[in-house]
């Protein structure tokens, strides 16, 4: 009997083919936690905290087998028993740890750290309800609270917890460990969440409003509360404080434990400044050194050797900006220290574009991570030149040797051999697995003997995953989709700059196109999927729309076998894994100067979809790597919409009045469409297209179409697309957040220097 039989029978008195799915689920965690608790921590002298108010971490059950090297043999044992672990692994459900890209890369950085050996956890808050469930209703995005925190779950209760001291009271925070162990490596590392005990779902009212005063007992409830109002802002800042004072005070705690006497903490500690939200980190981390006895211009120099910060935008409006009364009346302790701050800055430099408390008095997060760290780091290569040379010239200016890039990467084992498991096992059988630990190694894959027999195997395991994408659909959605039709695909969170709406426009000029008598060579399947902040009116609109558009489509035989709408409903990490192994046509399409990164358009290029984006962001190194031929570009360049923006030049109404696209923007208040929707809704964001368009969507999308056309009919040569599906799955190597960590640990962190 083997050792996972033996803990099946000792758990539930029965053997494994006696069992429900929900109880072999329950065995497997604990037996997994349990294989994972028998690691040791890694304990290497200097530590890195990857402090983020995001993780979005995704179901865990098979991807800790993967990594703890027990995967293929539980799976074989369930197997023989009758079970499907697949079907197991449904019965979990997803931590609501994150929204979107942010936290899903950080979740892909830390499997990364603890495979490459280094010591480094990620630090966070353990959201009860992270941002919220979608539910589609009424051709409307609705929100309910998403619950995950069942009585059995990954979490391990740690026995540290700290005081947190605001304004009016302190609180006591409480210390839950998940487990990350690194793919096959004899240690783990972990990922720190800190909670409330006396956090209280029954303050929630309908959807998710609840009440933002009792802060006792909604502080860790939900990720971004809607902050459209002050309460809703002071909540933001209550939960970032707690964070980063939990972070700070485990920062000391466990240096000291390793011998540091505070003065050397840089020689123990390295923090990681994901994005804006853990900023308070520097204030608090000044605040607890002087307590301790450190004078204050040392503890500012030893702050600013161990605080490196990421940079995860260019929109302006995404850099956090708090009133200094806000501060005031929430963390009063850490205002006299970033007024010193800021003095410090204005006797310095003049300029007031990067002091720290503008004219306004507000406090600008950002610039206080630059001035105040060692390290500015952008995500991508266009992303990182913009910072230097457009948004943050000014702190290039001054401080040119702390910028650098570091594209995104992706976990490998995650987005292939978890998702993609035909399309990994068939890699195996080409080139072998040296690829799992060297991703570099994809581009064997160029040097097959037979590539006709490849390509033909490409193709099965497309149409495997196509189908697995449908049934899944029809299961937890009861959408029906034609898994022989041309999957095109667009997952991201719900933001005018990543234009949905100019997904949603092609999709009217299809339709019309298709009314009109041009019916396509094979029928077309549009996927949508992402959520819309509670506040973020256009976003919920372009929502509004592509859900109208599903139903008018739907409804019409003369266009329903040929397009088909999909949107899908609460997009996480589990729907991301079907879509993604599925995708024929990757959607990247932001507003070029505008997305930093991109971590999507890497996971469908390593499964074998091929990108239709602007040069923007990752797809300018994807475009690089692939060539121009291997991927489908469209759109102006990020200079000509840099200066459009400069010179207010671009006028969306302009471009309204060409016949091309007057009757593609007239169509969103048509009878059909306000026929299924809410003339409110359809007509804002009608009006929003013509008379603003802040983000460019009819200025691309002439080309846009045009580009996307050419990509059907290529579709159709099945040699020829087939063989830059090859090519782009081969040169994706170069996106494994493996080289990411290596660069960051190697020119950053210094961990095992």
């Amino acid at each position: 009997m083997s050792n996972l039989q033996k803990f099946i029978q000792q758990t539930y008195q029965k053997g494994i083919a006696e069992c429900s799915n929900e109880e072999l689920y329950i065995a497997l965690l604990n037996y997994t936690k349990l294989a994972s608790a028998q690691k040791p921590v890694n304990t290497g002298k200097k530590k890195l905290y990857y402090i983020s108010a995001e993780f979005l971490i995704g179901k865990l059950l098979s991807n800790n087998l993967i990594n703890l090297g027990l995967y293929d043999n539980v799976k074989k044992e369930l197997a023989d028993a009758g079970k499907d672990l697949i079907e197991v692994e449904e019965v979990e459900l997803e931590p609501s740890l994150g929204n979107g890209g942010l936290g899903r890369l950080a979740a892909c950085f830390l499997d990364s750290i603890a495979t490459l050996g280094l010591n480094g956890d990620g630090v966070g808050l353990n959201y009860h309800f992270g941002l919220f469930q979608q539910v589609l209703k009424n051709n409307e995005q609705t929100t309910i609270p998403n619950f995950w925190l069942t009585e059995q779950n990954w979490l391990v209760k740690s026995s540290r917890s700290y005081q947190v001291p605001f304004a009016n009271f302190t609180l006591t925070s409480t210390l839950y460990d998940i487990d990350v162990p690194g793919y096959k490596t004899a240690t783990k590392n972990r990922l720190r969440l800190f909670d409330l005990d006396s956090v209280d779902a029954s303050i929630i009212e309908d959807g998710i409003d609840f009440d933002k005063t009792d802060i006792a007992r909604n502080l860790t409830l939900f990720l971004y509360p809607d902050d459209s109002n002050k309460q809703g802002e002071l909540l933001r800042i209550f939960q970032q404080y707690f964070m980063v004072s939990n972070g700070a005070q485990l920062i000391l705690d466990e240096a000291i434990e390793k011998g540091s006497n505070l003065h050397d903490l840089a020689d123990y500690a390295v923090v990681q400044i994901n994005d804006t939200h853990p900023s308070m980190v520097i204030p608090e981390l000044i605040r607890l050194l002087t307590a301790r006895g450190i004078e204050l211009d040392e503890a500012i120099s030893i702050v600013r050797s161990m605080t490196a910060y990421t940079n995860h935008t260019i929109l302006a409006e995404a850099l956090e900006k708090w009133p200094l009364e806000f501060l005031e009346e929430v963390v009063p302790q850490l205002v006299p220290i970033i007024k010193e701050l800021d003095k410090r800055v204005k006797a310095e430099y003049a300029d007031p574009a990067v002091q720290i408390i503008d004219e306004h008095n507000r406090v600008h997060m950002a610039h206080l991570d630059i001035h105040y760290g060692y390290s500015v780091n952008g995500v991508a290569a266009l992303h990182t030149e913009i910072l230097k040379n457009s948004e943050l010239k000014a702190f290039y200016d001054i401080y040119p040797e702390k910028f650098n890039n570091k594209t995104n990467g992706i976990t490998f084992r995650r987005w292939l051999m978890h998702a993609n498991p035909r399309l990994s096992n068939y890699i195996d059988s080409l080139i072998g697995r040296d690829w799992h630990h060297d991703a570099s190694h994809l581009e064997e894959l160029l040097e097959v003997s037979s590539k006709a027999d490849v390509k033909a195997e490409l193709e099965k395991i497309k149409a495997h995953n196509k189908r697995k994408l449908a049934r899944h659909l029809k299961e937890h959605q009861g959408v029906e989709i034609n898994p022989n039709s041309i999957f095109d695909i667009q997952i991201k969170r719900l933001h005018e700059y990543k234009r949905q709406q100019m997904n949603a426009l092609y999709v009217i000029h299809k339709y019309l196109d298709i009314k009109a008598g041009n019916i396509p060579a094979r029928p077309i399947t549009v996927f949508f999927g992402g959520k819309a902040a509670p506040a973020y009116t256009i976003a919920q609109d372009i929502i509004h729309l592509i859900l109208c558009l599903s139903e008018v489509i739907a409804n019409d035989p003369e266009v329903s076998p040929y397009l088909q709408v999909v949107m899908v409903e609460n997009y996480n990490v589990t729907a991301a894994s079907f879509l993604i192994a599925a995708g024929d046509i990757s959607e990247q399409i932001s507003l070029a100067s505008k997305e930093a990164s991109g971590t999507g358009n890497m996971k469908f290029m390593l499964n074998g979809a091929l990108t239709l984006g602007t040069m923007d962001g990752a797809n300018v190194e994807i475009a690089e790597l692939v060539g121009q031929d291997n991927i489908y570009i469209f759109g102006e360049d990020s200079e000509t919409v840099i200066d459009l923006y400069a010179k207010e030049a671009y006028k969306s109404s302009e471009f309204y009045a060409r016949q091309t696209i007057k009757p593609l923007v007239d169509f969103i208040v048509s009878d059909a469409v306000l026929a299924v929707g809410k003339k409110e809704r359809l007509e804002r964001l009608y009006n929003e297209l013509i008379h603003k368009d802040w983000f460019m969507t009819l200025l691309d999308l002439e080309d846009y179409i045009e580009t996307k056309e050419r990509m059907f009919k290529d579709y159709e040569d099945r040699d020829v697309w087939l063989e830059k599906v090859l090519i782009n799955i081969a040169k994706a190597g170069f996106f494994s957040a493996d080289r990411t960590i290596a660069q960051y640990n190697d020119e950053i962190w210094h961990l095992n220097a």
